[in-house]
C-alpha cells in the first residue's frame, strides 16, 4: 500500500487540528495569502513545536521530574511530524524538478 505525501499531510493536519490549512474551507475565515505557502508554514511551525515539546519532555525525564510515557509519546509525535515534513519536501522538490524539465 502506497501512501502519498498529501495523504500524510492530510492525516497530520487532522491530528494537529490544522484542517483548514489543508485546503478545507474554513467558515468566516478569509486568507488572502492562503494556499500552499500557508499550509507549509503551518506544518513547519507545528513540526517545530512538536520537536520542542519532545525536547522539553526529554529534559524533564532526565531531571527526574517527567514520566517516561510522556517522553515516548512526545518523541513519537515529533517523529511523525518530521516524517510528514520530509515527505512534503520530497514531493515539492520532485514537482519542481519535473517543472524545470518541461520544454517551453
Amino acid at each position: 500500500m502506497s501512501i502519498g505525501a498529501l495523504d500524510a499531510t492530510s492525516a497530520y493536519g487532522k491530528v494537529a487540528g490544522i484542517g483548514s490549512a489543508l485546503g478545507k474551507p474554513s467558515v468566516g475565515k478569509t486568507d488572502d495569502a492562503g494556499g500552499f505557502g500557508s499550509m507549509v508554514e503551518d506544518l513547519v511551525t507545528g513540526t517545530a513545536s512538536q520537536m520542542r515539546a519532545a525536547e522539553h519532555a526529554s529534559a524533564m525525564q532526565v531531571a527526574g521530574k517527567g514520566d517516561l510515557i510522556d517522553v515516548v509519546t512526545a518523541i513519537g509525535a515529533a517523529e511523525t511530524a518530521l516524517d510528514t515534513m520530509v515527505a512534503v519536501r520530497d514531493r515539492v522538490v520532485s514537482a519542481y524538478t519535473d517543472i524545470m524539465r518541461m520544454q517551453i
